[in-house]
């Protein structure tokens, strides 16, 4: 099985879970489908051999669809763009309405790759607004990275969709992923694409198009954080409890051990056991 990694940083993301998470995971299944996609840590991790990504974020659909179908020209222009603090600032300062899907792609990997902690936060106008970071960032994907990505992006439909829509192309055999934006309470743990992406009443969205998914004989996997409305808004369904590390406040020397749990259709796997 596969062990790639996403080319991008993700605040959220599930990278630490991931020997976890792929225990539910088989070759039987006939497509992997991701309504929540962030950085699909798991999709990448997993490789299938036939997906449907999808998210709200029109601005990282883009530039996935970008790295698959055009890695090179994305990865020519990223490593053009100046580097440093200055650099990132006016960068980030730029129209990208007035720029090419290509120039967009690199512009949104190079700002992921050196803004504060992986975050993606946007004003109320839509503009990028996550500060730099001065250390712990990485450097830039390579072309080795970026073509890699392109390649098991190659097996993808991916989209901008509200996850409703998503969830009712679901078909037999498929198998459903969703690590949803934590609401608890309607204050979020990552506050990711502006202050009105998910709240408590989208959890009882997500919440009740579950019992469809099963009933179509798909198999669907939920990660989310431990919280009371959690508990009963997936109350019927197996739950797993599982342990794993969160950064407060974005900040490295601030981490902390958190509980999250999974949630499914399918009954437990023996590891967990």
């Amino acid at each position: 099985m596969s062990n790639s990694k996403s080319f991008l940083r993700w605040a959220g993301s599930k990278r630490r879970l991931i020997p976890k998470l792929r225990i539910y995971w088989n070759s039987g299944f006939t497509r992997y489908v991701e309504p929540f996609m962030g950085s699909a840590a798991l999709f990448f991790a997993i490789e299938p051999a036939a997906a449907v990504l999808s998210d709200i974020n029109s601005s990282l659909v883009e530039t996935l669809c970008a790295v698959r179908d055009h890695p090179r020209a994305v990865c020519n222009r990223l490593h053009r763009l100046p580097q440093g603090k200055e650099a990132y600032y006016r960068i980030r300062e730029e129209d990208a309405t007035q720029l090419s899907s290509l120039d967009r792609a690199a512009r949104f990997v190079y700002l992921n790759r050196f803004c504060f902690n992986g975050l993606y936060r946007t004003n109320l106008k839509g503009k990028f607004n996550v500060p730099y970071a001065a250390s712990k960032t990485g450097q830039l994907p390579s072309q080795e990275v970026l073509f890699k990505a392109a390649k098991i992006l190659s097996c993808a439909q991916i989209t901008t969709n509200d996850f409703d829509e998503t969830l009712k192309t679901v078909q037999p055999g498929d198998f459903v992923y969703m690590d949803p934006p934590y609401a608890v309470q309607n204050s979020k743990i990552f506050r990711q694409y502006g202050p009105d992406c998910f709240g408590t009443d989208d959890l009882a969205r997500l919440a009740s198009a579950l019992p469809d998914i099963d009933s179509c004989g798909a198999t669907f996997l939920v990660s989310y954080a431990m919280c009371q409305e959690a508990l009963e808004a997936f109350d019927g369904w197996h739950i797993q409890r599982v342990q794993t590390q969160r950064s407060v406040a974005g900040f490295s020397r601030h981490r902390r051990e958190a509980i999250e749990i999974l949630v499914s259709n399918c009954k437990l796997p023996d590891e967990f056991n």
